[in-house]
């Protein structure tokens, strides 16, 4: 080889060298999970960022569940939108009025060639976040639903069996009593979310319908219709419990107060998100806990029907360059996959989204060594939804449940009867459907 041959080779080669790896296409995740959740998710991330090099997902903590579906709507109008977001279920109704902003996870997948089989979902999850042919609109992330705590050494003090937890309300007063009265405890039971808990999953277990329009899944306008019997009754025990001192309010919106009653062993029962079952576990110091499906009133309904969800699901906004579509596909097909559902369901205590993630869990015997970390589940499947279980879908609906939480108090207070409560609720509830609809 010449000199001058040499030299051009070198410099060629000199220059393929130089040449930077393309760099991964980044995609924002925006969530609002905090503390050791958080970390997980970021984990997560980190697990699908490792298993290619295409593409790089970008957690970005924004706040609670309401910053961040604020924040993303206000993002989205500065042209500032990330690619995905986590929305909580209420916030569903939001979503889907949305039209030009939201690109649908069944389109998505299908539009990017990834596999998609939505059957392959726990049928009570994926229901929820379906529009009325049927069509997934955002991938279920983190679901849960309520279920029963309670304090197995207090029952024993009490002389109630501790692995017989109450199945209806007529034996949740009636332990409670039997507690209170033996000096086991000072109180009955708490509960947090008298809204999603106490008043959306009631209506659901007794099969009783919450609003017209299938629940607002059949259109905008929905009208409210949960002012029933159930309803009144439900609230009218519960103001009588609390005057009674069976059962202690937790407080409004989530109920902050509810879990600290629970562990300090205040109260013997808890009702709360099957989610919290590591953090209730992890609180209850000097005690044993069990877990037991919601009650219900035998009188009403046989068999209760099944829970309705709470949680969130990720959802894809447009207006992002096409090649990041690529990626969030690949890394919806990542967070399908079996050991990835069933590490996060059981590292966080949200359920499994798929029959495959529960099989698995089965499979490892997670459930055997781990009693009552299927309750939520089973609790979620027993039966198939009906319109009246299959959840609820409204817009305006985080200020619905301000109402409902001003309304019970004003019940609490002494200040309204049950029924002058509930159908205030339903009353201004209904003024914010019809807001919601003129505005979409």
């Amino acid at each position: 080889m010449n000199k001058i041959a040499f030299f051009l080779s070198a410099g060629l080669t000199s220059l393929f060298l130089s040449v930077p790896a393309m760099a991964a296409t980044k995609i924002q995740w925006w969530h609002a999970m905090g503390g050791e959740n958080g970390a997980k998710l970021e984990q997560i991330a980190k697990g699908f960022n490792a298993s290619q090099s295409d593409y790089e997902i970008v957690p970005v903590y924004k706040g609670t569940y309401d910053e961040t579906l604020t924040g993303a709507i206000a993002a989205f109008r500065a042209n500032q939108q990330p690619a995905i977001v986590q929305v909580y279920e209420v916030g569903t109704g939001t979503m889907m009025a949305a039209q030009g902003a939201v690109y649908p996870v069944y389109q998505l997948m299908k539009d990017e060639g990834e596999a998609w089989d939505q059957s392959k979902f726990i049928a009570p999850v994926v229901g929820y976040y379906s529009d009325t042919s049927g069509n997934v609109l955002s991938l279920p992330f983190n679901s849960s639903t309520p279920i029963m705590y309670y304090n197995k050494d207090v029952f024993k003090k009490a002389g109630l069996d501790p692995e017989t937890p109450p199945k209806t309300w007529a034996e949740v007063e009636s332990f409670s009593r039997t507690i209170m009265k033996s000096g086991a405890a000072k109180c009955g039971f708490t509960s947090a979310w008298i809204s999603w808990i106490q008043t959306e999953n009631l209506n659901a277990l007794h099969d009783k319908p919450y609003s017209t329009k299938a629940n607002g899944f059949g259109g905008l306008d929905a009208e409210f219709t949960f002012n029933n019997d159930l309803t009144i009754r439900h609230w009218d025990n519960l103001k009588k419990w609390q005057d009674e001192g069976l059962f202690k309010f937790g407080g409004p919106v989530g109920g902050d107060n509810a879990p600290p009653m629970f562990y300090s062993q205040e109260c013997a029962m808890y009702m709360n998100s099957s989610a919290g079952r590591a953090g209730v576990i992890n609180n209850a110091k000097g005690f044993k806990v069990g877990f037991a499906p919601l009650p219900f009133y035998d009188d009403v309904i046989k068999q209760p029907l099944n829970s309705i969800i709470g949680g969130a699901t990720l959802w894809t906004l447009k207006g992002r360059p096409e090649e990041e579509y690529k990626g969030v596909a690949k890394f919806f097909t990542y967070l399908q996959k079996p050991e990835v559902q069933a590490d996060w369901h059981q590292f966080s205590g949200y359920l499994p989204i798929t029959e495959a993630a529960y099989k698995l869990g089965q499979d490892q015997g997670y459930y055997e060594k781990n009693p009552g970390s299927d309750i939520g589940i089973k609790q979620l499947t027993r039966v198939t939804p009906t319109d009246n279980s299959k959840g609820i879908r409204f817009g305006n609906y985080v200020q619905v449940r301000g109402i409902i939480d001003d309304e019970f108090a004003a019940l609490l207070g002494g200040k309204k009867t049950a029924k002058e409560a509930v159908d205030a609720v339903v009353s201004r509830g209904n003024e914010q459907l019809r807001d919601f609809e003129s505005a979409n």
